[in-house]
C-alpha cells in the first residue's frame, strides 16, 4: 500500500498536535488511518499510534500491511534511533553480481528512492555498502563485493537521538544503515529524518521553559491550546503572588522611600535575564551530552561566580543611577547608602540567579522530569523574590 503524499488528511495530521491528530484519524476507516501513518515519518507515526486507545490500535494493526516501517520500530524505546527505522529498499547477499542487482533495482526505483545498496552475509550481518551510482561505472560481471565499501559506519538502534547526532555530525550521509551490536542489519534511517527529529526536540525546548507543551503546533485547535497552556499560567500566577507578597512585606519601606519602586523591576529584570543565560547554557550542555564526566559542583560554582561578577559590574552602574536619582530627592535618604545597597543587592541577586539557573534543570533531571519543563517560571520566581526581597531588606535594615 503506497502512501499518497497528496492526501489532504496527511497534511492535516502532519501539522496537528498528537491528540488532535488521533481524533482526525479515528474518524477514518482503519485502512485509511494506517495509510496516513505509513506516510508520516516513523517517529511521528509511532508517537501518534502509541497514544491511541487500545481498541483503535488493534483496528489499525489489522488493516496495516505487514512490514510497515513504523510498526516494526515500535519495539524500540521512544527517543532512540530504532523509532526512526525504515525498511532498506536494496539489500543483497554477498556474491551478488552487479547485473543481478541492476535488474532487481529496475522495479524498486519506480517505487522508492535508492541511495545505497547494503551487502550482507548469510546471517544478515552488514559487510559492505555500495552507492547506487557506482553501478553505472561497474562491469556487469563484477560482484557487489568488488565495488562496495567494506566495514561501513552504522548506527545502533538503541542509540538516543543525541548520541546519533554526535556520531553523524561530521559525516553528513543521506542514509545510515542501522545494525545491532553484532552487525545484524535491522533497517536504515535517513539523515534528514534524524536532523528533523532533533530540530523538533530543540524547537520544543524554548516553549517548554515557559510551560508550552511539546505537542502544541500552530494548527492545534483553540481550546486544546488553551488546555495545554493554562495550567502553567495558573502556576505562574501563584509564583507572581509570592513575589508580590515579598514586596508587600516591605510596603512601609517603599512608602517612606518612594524611589525604591523605580529600581525594583531593574533588579528583577537583570537577575532574571542572567539566570536564563545560565539556564540556556546548562540545557544546551544536557542536549549535547557535555555534562558527562563534569563535576556538578564545579559547574554550579562557575555559574554562581559568573553571576556575581556580572552583578558587581551592573550593580555599579545601577548604583550610580540610584545615586543620581536619589540625589535629586533628598527626602528619600542618603544617596550614598542607597547606591551601595543597590550595588550589593544586584551582585547578590545575580549570584543567586546563576546558581538557580544551573541547579533547577539539574534538579528536575534528577527527579526524572524534563529539565526544560517550565524551568523559566521557577527561575523567575526565585530571582524576583531574592532580588526584590534583598534590596528592600537591606534598605530597611541599614537606613530605616
Amino acid at each position: 500500500m503506497a502512501p499518497d503524499p497528496n492526501n489532504p488528511l496527511l497534511g492535516q495530521v502532519a501539522r496537528l498536535d498528537t491528540q488532535t491528530a488521533i481524533e482526525r484519524l479515528e474518524e477514518q476507516e482503519p485502512a485509511a488511518a494506517a495509510k496516513v501513518l505509513s506516510a508520516l515519518p516513523p517517529a511521528r507515526a509511532n508517537r501518534i499510534f502509541s497514544a491511541m486507545s487500545e481498541e483503535s490500535r488493534e483496528r489499525i494493526l489489522e488493516a496495516a500491511p505487514a512490514g510497515t516501517d513504523w510498526m516494526d520500530s515500535l519495539r524500540y524505546t521512544e527517543g532512540t534511533v530504532g523509532r526512526l527505522l525504515e525498511d532498506p529498499p536494496a539489500v543483497f547477499r554477498s556474491g551478488t553480481s552487479v547485473a543481478t542487482a541492476i535488474d532487481v533495482l529496475r522495479e524498486t526505483i519506480r517505487q522508492r528512492m535508492v541511495t545505497y545498496l547494503f551487502v550482507v552475509d548469510p546471517a544478515n550481518r552488514l559487510i559492505g555498502v555500495a552507492a547506487f551510482r557506482e553501478l553505472l561505472y561497474a562491469e556487469r560481471s563484477q560482484t557487489l563485493d568488488q565495488v562496495m565499501l567494506r566495514s561501513p559506519f552504522f548506527l545502533l538502534p538503541d542509540m538516543t537521538l543525541v548520541q546519533a547526532m554526535r556520531e553523524v555530525v561530521t559525516r553528513h550521509y543521506p542514509v545510515y544503515p542501522v545494525c545491532e551490536a553484532d552487525g545484524t542489519l535491522v533497517g536504515q534511517v535517513r539523515g534528514q529524518t534524524l536532523f528533523e527529529q532533533q530540530a523538533f526536540e530543540i524547537s520544543a525546548q524554548a516553549g517548554a521553559m515557559v510551560g508550552v507543551e511539546k505537542e502544541e503546533r500552530l494548527a492545534t485547535p483553540l481550546m486544546r491550546s488553551f488546555k495545554f497552556r493554562h495550567p502553567w499560567l495558573q502556576i505562574n500566577l501563584l509564583t507572581v503572588f509570592i513575589s508580590a507578597a515579598v514586596v508587600g512585606m516591605f510596603q512601609d519601606t517603599i512608602d517612606k522611600i518612594v524611589v525604591l519602586a523605580m529600581f525594583l523591576p531593574v533588579l528583577g529584570g537583570q537577575s532574571g535575564n542572567l539566570g536564563c543565560q545560565s539556564l540556556a547554557v546548562v540545557l544546551r550542555g544536557m542536549t549535547l551530552g557535555e555534562l558527562r564526566g563534569m563535576k556538578v559542583a564545579q559547574l554550579v560554582g562557575k555559574e554562581t561566580l559568573l553571576g556575581l561578577m556580572h552583578g558587581l559590574v551592573t550593580g555599579v552602574l545601577a548604583g550610580v543611577a540610584m545615586y543620581i536619582v536619589a540625589g535629586r530627592h533628598p527626602e528619600n535618604g542618603s544617596p550614598i547608602y542607597l547606591a551601595f545597597i543597590t550595588m550589593m543587592a544586584m551582585a547578590l541577586s545575580c549570584a543567586v540567579a546563576g546558581f538557580s539557573g544551573t541547579t533547577i534543570p539539574l534538579l528536575l533531571r534528577k527527579l526524572g522530569a524534563d529539565p526544560a519543563t517550565a524551568s523559566s517560571i521557577f527561575l523567575t520566581t526565585i530571582t524576583d523574590v531574592v532580588s526584590m526581597g534583598t534590596f528592600l531588606a537591606l534598605v530597611t535594615w541599614l537606613i530605616l
